[in-house]
C-alpha cells in the first residue's frame, strides 16, 4: 500500500474509500490516511488565513490608496468575506483559531498592500487596527461610508 501511496496518490485515496467502506480495518494504510485526516485539518486552518490575508491587504489598499480605488477591489472584499463567512459555517470548530489566524493573516495582508501600493511599510499600521467584527462586515469600508460602496 505504502508504494500506491507514493506513486498514485488519487489510487491510494480511492482504495482507501472502497476499504473503509468494505470495512476491512486491517488492510488500512493507518499511518498515511491519519497523516492524510490531518493535513486536511490544517488545510483549512491554511485556507481561512489566507482568506484573510487578501481581505485584509485589500482593506489597507482601501483605506490608504484612497484614489485607486477600484470595483476589482470592491469585489474582492466582497468575495473573501464571503468566502470566510462560508469557511466558517462549513467548519464551525476553527471559530476559535480565528484570533490567531488574524494576527498571522494581518502581516500578511500587509505585506500584500505594500507590494501592490508601493508605498512604504511605515505608512500602514504594525498591527492590525480592524476588529474582527469590521473585517468581516458587509457595511465596513474603512474611510469610505457604506452607501458609496453599495451603489459600486
Amino acid at each position: 500500500m505504502r508504494s500506491l501511496y507514493d506513486t498514485d496518490f488519487y489510487a491510494w485515496t480511492q482504495k482507501q474509500a472502497e476499504l473503509l467502506q468494505m470495512q476491512q480495518w486491517s488492510s488500512l494504510d493507518l499511518p498515511n490516511l491519519i497523516e492524510e485526516i490531518e493535513s486536511l485539518g490544517k488545510q483549512q486552518r491554511r485556507e481561512l488565513r489566507n482568506r484573510l490575508s487578501v481581505l485584509i491587504g485589500h482593506l489597507l489598499k482601501w483605506q490608504y490608496q484612497p484614489e485607486q480605488r477600484s470595483r476589482s477591489w470592491l469585489a474582492t472584499i466582497r468575495v473573501q468575506r464571503r468566502e470566510v463567512l462560508q469557511l466558517l459555517q462549513e467548519n464551525p470548530s476553527l471559530k476559535p483559531y480565528l484570533q490567531e489566524a488574524l494576527q498571522q493573516a494581518f502581516e500578511t495582508g500587509r505585506d500584500l498592500a505594500v507590494s501592490e501600493t508601493n508605498l512604504p511599510y511605515k505608512t500602514f499600521p504594525s498591527e492590525c487596527s480592524y476588529s474582527l467584527e469590521q473585517i468581516l462586515s458587509d457595511r465596513f469600508y474603512p474611510g469610505e461610508s457604506s452607501s458609496l460602496t453599495e451603489e459600486s
